[in-house]
């Protein structure tokens, strides 16, 4: 590996090859502001909030896109070059909406807090700005194009992560905008409602839709039981809405908020996930069996869904009937659990929490509602939500006891817990589906050749001679490579699981965003990995590690699903799903 030597802010600095001027400053602690910047995305160089001086070149040039040269002379701060970055954010501002005390990320916003520590303390211009109507009309995902400061970090994330391509810039000047083809409303677009448009944002151009009004009018209302469910990546990241440090599980801590809050149940997403894994074993084998129907593609993610119906229809014979484990636990409050209760399905009022606000969109799909015509899931609260509620109640968080999920469906493996991590759902069903198949126990638990934060994994699984291939994609661009392996034939996979989001679950559109005064992202790589050891760390400190021993999921067998797989199992717990393409684009 070459190294470049130069000299920044008078220190003699030594990187790799190929390292931008802004890598080299950050690595000896020389912290140049930015704004259009990434890690995950590529480079832009739009914003010049990160300009610096470089001897010998007469203009400043941008940190982020500039790369580190042999012997370079680099100053990252001056009367010239602060008073840049201030007029630059300065313009920025007069064409920005007066709204930070009412804006969901008063005091983590990346243009708030550069415009606080560059001094910007007044408008200069107060004449006509931007206007455009708020989009309300996505289920899951609200577009405020005032708030938008052109950074395209938006567009970036969904082409280059996602593959959807949902987003581009229209026009020019004070008109230019970003939004879907055609200006179309992003319900009308092909807008997956994944949600990382929301993550990368450094403002709040994109929020999710908020449903916390609704569930305190539930809460509130003494005629409603309203029960709440936890998906697994919420305990790995909750905490840090409290500065917890990432990585910490803080199960017992959120079961207890919730309850201080007024839940009358508080469930286990876990537990549905194993009775997913038990479900989705079953068919599994059955396919190998036939061998039809192959590859077998999970469908626990509703942005992966949305992905599948509009780009790939071809392969929806070939994704998992089963409900994701939140639409499991939402049916079976309404059904098995009303029943064993004596209560009213109508009575019930269904919360779920949940990373991704893809799911605010699946709890109002058609297929998820009862035959009596109520839905399943009431409503669906992201980790962000959840913290805004707990804070505005005055829970102290940190301080709480730990308190245990309720019965009957609070008992979960620690295969559900992996869940939320990319690989997760794959180890999962592979501890089961091995033993089911051989008939006996496997003794290595942990298939750590499915394990990783990299977009696209792929392995052989030995069951006893028999060879199954397996993919684990996560990130849509990712999926894309294995689906269209899939579609060629190039390859004979056996079991792949898609997850929507980069690293899986733990890094959902709805999880909490960093602190932007460290110039950590939501995306960040590490704190990715932080959340998913995590859930390993729940998963190997259990002694129950198996979704088929759990013995709340046996119960609910044999009290009321029968089976894996029995008629009344696939009428509850398993669904279907339709090509789609969005209105008005033919």
């Amino acid at each position: 590996m070459k190294y470049i030597n130069a000299i920044i802010d008078d220190i003699n600095v030594s990187v790799e090859e190929g390292k931008t001027i802004m890598e080299a400053a950050d690595s000896i602690g020389a912290h140049v502001p930015r704004l259009c910047y990434h890690p995950f995305l590529s480079t832009e160089g739009s914003c010049r909030i990160c300009s610096v001086k470089v001897e010998g070149f007469g203009n400043l040039l941008p940190a982020c896109a500039t790369k580190i040269q042999e012997g370079m002379k680099v100053t990252t701060n001056s009367p010239e070059i602060r008073e840049t970055r201030r007029d630059l954010v300065e313009l920025l501002l007069d064409n920005h909406p007066r709204a930070c005390l009412t804006c969901e990320r008063d005091g983590n916003c990346e243009l708030q807090n550069l415009s606080y520590k560059l001094g910007v303390r007044h408008r200069v211009f107060d004449g006509a700005r931007k206007r455009f109507p708020i989009d309300f009309s996505n289920v899951s995902v609200v577009r405020d194009a005032e708030k938008c400061i052109l950074c395209r970090r938006c567009v970036r994330v969904c082409s280059e992560i996602q593959g959807v391509h949902n987003l581009s810039q229209m026009f020019r000047g004070v008109n230019t905008v970003v939004t879907p083809a055609f200006q179309a409303p992003m319900d009308e677009s092909v807008c997956i409602k994944c949600g990382q448009c929301i993550n990368v944002c450094p403002t709040a151009a994109f929020i999710e839709k908020n449903d916390t009004d609704v569930v305190w009018e539930a809460l509130k209302d003494r005629n409603k039981f309203v029960v709440v469910q936890t998906a697994p990546a919420i305990r790995a990241a909750i905490g840090e809405g409290w500065d917890i440090p990432h990585g910490t599980h803080v199960t017992g801590k959120t079961v207890a908020a919730l309850r201080r809050i007024g839940f009358d149940a508080v469930f286990d997403t876990d537990f549905t996930a194993d009775l997913t894994i038990m479900e989705e074993s079953h068919e599994f084998i059955q396919r190998i069996k036939s061998g039809e129907g192959l590859p077998l593609i999970t469908s626990c993610s509703p942005g992966w869904i949305n992905f599948v119906e509009h780009f790939y229809p071809e392969l929806l014979p070939n994704v998992s009937t089963c409900k994701s484990p939140m639409q499991m636990l939402s049916t079976l409050s309404k059904t098995y659990y009303a029943e064993k209760t004596g209560k009213d399905p109508k009575d019930i009022f269904m919360v779920a929490i949940m990373p991704c606000v893809a799911k605010k969109f699946e709890a109002k799909r058609p297929e998820h509602q009862a035959e009596a015509g109520y839905p399943y899931t009431d409503a669906v609260l992201t980790t962000r939500e959840l913290i805004w509620m707990l804070k505005a109640y005055g829970v102290d968080f940190p301080n709480l006891p730990d308190e245990d999920f309720d019965n009957p469906m609070g008992i979960a493996s620690g295969a559900g817990d992996i869940f939320g991590s990319t690989g997760g759902v794959m180890e999962a069903a592979l501890r089961t589906s091995y033993e089911l198949i051989t008939g006996e126990s496997i003794e290595n638990l942990e298939f750590k050749n499915v394990r990783a934060i990299e977009g696209l994994k792929e392995a052989t699984i030995d069951i006893k001679g028999t060879q199954i291939n397996v993919a684990v994609a996560n990130g849509l661009n990712n999926a894309k490579t294995i689906l269209e392996k899939v579609k060629k034939g190039d390859k004979q996979y056996h079991l792949i699981e898609i997850m929507a989001c980069p690293g899986g679950c733990v890094a959902g559109g709805g999880q909490p965003l960093s602190h932007v005064e460290k110039y950590i992202y939501p995306l960040d790589k590490e704190i990715i990995k932080l959340r998913q050891q995590a859930l390993y760390n729940i998963d190997s400190g259990k002694t129950l590690r198996k979704s088929h021993e759990n013995p709340a999921i046996k119960q609910i067998y044999n009290e009321y699903l029968e089976k894996p797989g029995s008629h009344i199992s696939h009428e509850l717990l398993h669904t279907s799903y339709q090509a789609k393409s969005p209105r008005g684009i033919k």
